[in-house]
């Protein structure tokens, strides 16, 4: 699907968008937040506009998991089934939305997003006590994962955000061991929805090809950055994204 109006200018503004979104989004997730108003801004429209944010969004996750694969931040042998959970968890969201009321989600979201911004905030990102798991990886594997994929399915701005407060709450993970695990488990939600919406031809390739190269961009550029930002910035910088979120979303409800 394709727009003829679409100009250089709104071209090489999505391209622009996506590049900080794809920096911010490596870094503390919630690049959406960006992407998909800049998008509905440009003239396209919703369900367009959600389908193209997927397409882009898949390969600026895609580019900062193999960076932290290549950097040996995260190791296939542990990632892959995790990741194989968050796809088939997003495949069934996909699947539902498209048969439920999602207007339950506009009561239950703010109060989700709310609670990870005060996690992050009241929690150390690091801590001089070892903490042991709360829950076991066959558990974690189980039903959170593919809870969270399907999340993604259904809504899923901050969905990064939400696998990094799993890995740091139920399995004790470093902060920012929990912030690069997030990447390789975001690719898989963002790659299954993006396989359905290929299939219902909502993507605007022309808009969403451009915006893939400024989502590789700045994913390389935050992917070199991660590991050298002090973390208490980077645990702040997740609070910003959800409440940014929550505001945006309560704007959009006319709240």
């Amino acid at each position: 699907m394709e727009l003829t109006q679409l100009t250089l200018e709104i071209l090489m503004f999505l391209f622009f968008v996506a590049l900080i979104a794809g920096f911010l989004d490596t870094l503390a997730g919630g690049g959406g937040l960006l992407t998909v108003p800049a998008l509905m801004i440009s003239g396209i429209p919703p369900i367009t506009a959600l389908a193209t944010n997927k397409f882009q969004s898949t390969f600026g996750t895609a580019t900062a998991s193999l960076m932290m694969l290549r950097n040996k931040r995260i190791h296939w042998q542990h990632i892959k089934p995790l990741m194989l959970a968050a796809f088939v968890g997003s495949v069934i969201g996909t699947i539902v939305v498209q048969f439920i009321n999602t207007s339950a989600l506009n009561f239950i979201i703010p109060i989700v997003i709310l609670s990870i911004a005060i996690y992050f905030l009241l929690t150390p990102a690091e801590t001089n006590e070892l903490t042991k798991p709360t829950l076991s990886e066959s558990k974690y594997k189980r039903y959170v994962i593919p809870a969270i994929g399907c999340y993604d399915g259904i809504f899923g701005p901050g969905t990064g955000s939400f696998f990094t407060l799993a890995g740091r709450s139920l399995r004790a993970q470093p902060f920012l061991q929990a912030t690069a695990i997030a990447k390789p488990l975001n690719f898989a939600t963002n790659f299954a929805s993006l396989i359905v919406f290929i299939f219902a031809g909502k993507i605007m390739w022309l808009a969403g090809g451009g915006m893939v190269v400024g989502q590789f961009i700045g994913a390389w550029l935050g992917s070199h950055c991660l590991f050298k930002i002090p973390v208490n910035l980077l645990r702040y910088m997740v609070v910003f994204i959800c409440v940014s979120m929550l505001i945006k979303f309560m704007y959009s409800l006319n709240l």
